[in-house]
Order: structure tokens, then sequence, then C-alpha cells
């Protein structure tokens, strides 16, 4: 049963890493979840207190992944053409590849901008770079988290 639980906290831990990147795999919960199974296994070293420090780094990482893209766009000058674009675009670009995923919310955002409100195409890049930065920024905050949940895991069963 141990060698199971191992197996399943490893593959949370690397599944978590790769929704990271993917907006449709829940990548900080698939993390913490393989650092709760790790928990669970005998000898285990994770702490009642590590597991309560993870799981709000968890949460904050997973309400920033619905603020930043937001406050990015806002702050480039996006409107909610562009935040509709841009958030369309992650769905295309997910069936695209690793290229799409990165750039699918950047040609939304311009797109939707483009379309939407009529702002020259100048104005509609900037709203597209800060969609991109916020896809950079979000993906950062969620690959250091699900990376040190990781290093957890591992130490924690090898």
């Amino acid at each position: 049963m141990e060698t199971l639980l191992a197996i399943l906290a490893v593959l949370c831990g690397l599944i978590g890493l790769l929704g990271a990147i993917v907006p449709a795999v829940p990548g900080t919960l698939l993390s913490y979840a393989g650092l709760l199974i790790a928990y669970y296994m005998q000898g285990s070293e994770i702490t009642n207190n590590q597991l309560i420090v993870w799981a709000v780094i968890s949460l904050g990482v997973i309400v920033l992944d619905y603020i930043l893209p937001g406050y990015f766009s806002k702050k480039f000058g996006g409107t909610k053409s562009g935040i509709t674009g841009a958030t369309v675009g992650v769905f295309v670009g997910m069936f695209l590849g690793p290229v799409g995923i990165i750039l699918g919310p950047f040609v939304g955002a311009v797109a939707g901008e483009l379309l939407g409100n009529k702002l020259s195409f100048d104005e509609a890049l900037k709203v597209g770079f800060g969609s991109l930065m916020s896809f950079f920024v979000g993906t950062g905050f969620k690959l250091l988290a699900g990376g040190f949940m990781m290093y957890y895991i591992l130490k924690d069963i090898i």
C-alpha cells in the first residue's frame, strides 16, 4: 500500500507541475494533493504546520491566478472585450500545443480589443502584452509552488 501511495503522490506532483502550464489542469490543487498523500504515508516527516502553510500558499496561488489576468489587463488598458478575447485565446491555445498555450491569450486579447473596441493596433498590442505578462507571472507562481511541493513529496518518500 505504501508503494501505491508513493506512486500516487509523485504522479499528483508531476501532473500538478504540468497543470502549472496547462490551464485546464488544476496544477496547484494536484500538487497539494500529492503532498497530502505523502503526509499519510508511514514514516512521513511532513508536519501538520507544513500542510497548513502549503494549503494557505496553494489557496493564495489559486486566488492570484484568477486576479492577475484582470489586473494586468486593466493595468495595460484592457476592457471586457480584451479579457473575453484572452479567455477565448486560452481555450483555443490549449489545442495548439505549447506555443498556442503561451500565445493564445495574447492573440485573443489583441483580437478582442481590435474587434470590440476599435482600439488602435498599438493599443491592442499593449493589452495583449499585459495578458502575456499575466500568463508568465501566474505560471511562475504556480511552478514555484508546485516545484517546492514536489521537492517535499520526493524528500518525504525517498
